[in-house]
């Protein structure tokens, strides 16, 4: 996995200045429109900066590359502890992971423009003023908010999972869907970086209505199958 990591690193080293354009051209396209281009100025604080930024940068691309190796190689750690009626439902709910991430990741893309210029506008309150930073924290921002939301659509797929195992039953996730939905609110809330309500309820409203849907399918999944003609009720 170390090895997997250190590879990947060295080709986010060279993906790095075209995913730092692509990302931070997001910011500058939305921050500008808003305030114009005099207002907002990236910049450096000393020369050691630039290189960090690419250090950190490219790092954090090769976990990202790295991840479904690393994935793969926990699967195959905890996949011997497993009893066969475990195993079943975690290798069928792979590809419903991946369209789920997908789904979050495409999501946060098409609301970060939105939440940028939300940010943006309360400069307005403070007449005179202008926005300086360094270069970089908005892409780094913006790749949390990519895995934040990435990971926080896999929720549902974690409660459909525990109830096919037998942890959670969809009785239960009715009962408690007040509790539930709380959890959910305070999770978006720890879970986006930014820790402001525009993207907790942004994050916290597509997951409710994928909790609803998870114990819908498992209500569905559940339901008990007819007994063989001339089997014993009692065992």
């Amino acid at each position: 996995m170390i090895v997997a990591v250190a590879l990947a690193w060295v080709v986010g080293w060279y993906l790095q200045p075209w995913v730092y354009v692509h990302l931070n051209a997001v910011v500058l396209q939305t921050i500008h429109h808003r305030l114009g281009p005099d207002k907002f100025l990236e910049a450096f604080n000393n020369v050691t900066q630039p290189f960090m930024l690419k250090f950190k940068l490219s790092f954090m691309l090769g976990l990202i590359i790295a991840f479904p190796y690393l994935v793969v190689q926990l699967w195959g750690f905890v996949e011997p502890g497993l009893k066969e009626n475990e195993r079943r439902p975690v290798r069928k709910m792979i590809p419903f992971s991946v369209f789920l991430f997908a789904m979050g990741v495409s999501f946060c893309w098409i609301i970060l423009p939105s939440a940028f210029n939300w940010f943006a506008s309360y400069i307005d309150e403070f007449p005179g003023t202008y926005i300086f930073q360094e270069p970089g924290t908005m892409v780094f921002f913006i790749l949390k908010m990519l895995l934040a939301f990435g990971m926080g659509f896999q929720l549902p797929l974690i409660v459909f999972l525990l109830g096919k195992i037998g942890l959670l039953t969809p009785e239960t996730l009715t009962t408690y869907w007040r509790q539930s939905t709380v959890f959910i609110f305070v999770a978006s809330a720890i879970i986006t970086p930014s820790n402001d309500i525009f993207s907790m309820l942004m994050m916290a409203i597509p997951l409710s209505i994928l909790f609803i849907i998870s114990i819908w399918a498992l209500k569905i999944t559940n339901r008990k199958k007819p007994k063989p003609d001339g089997e014993s009720e009692e065992s």
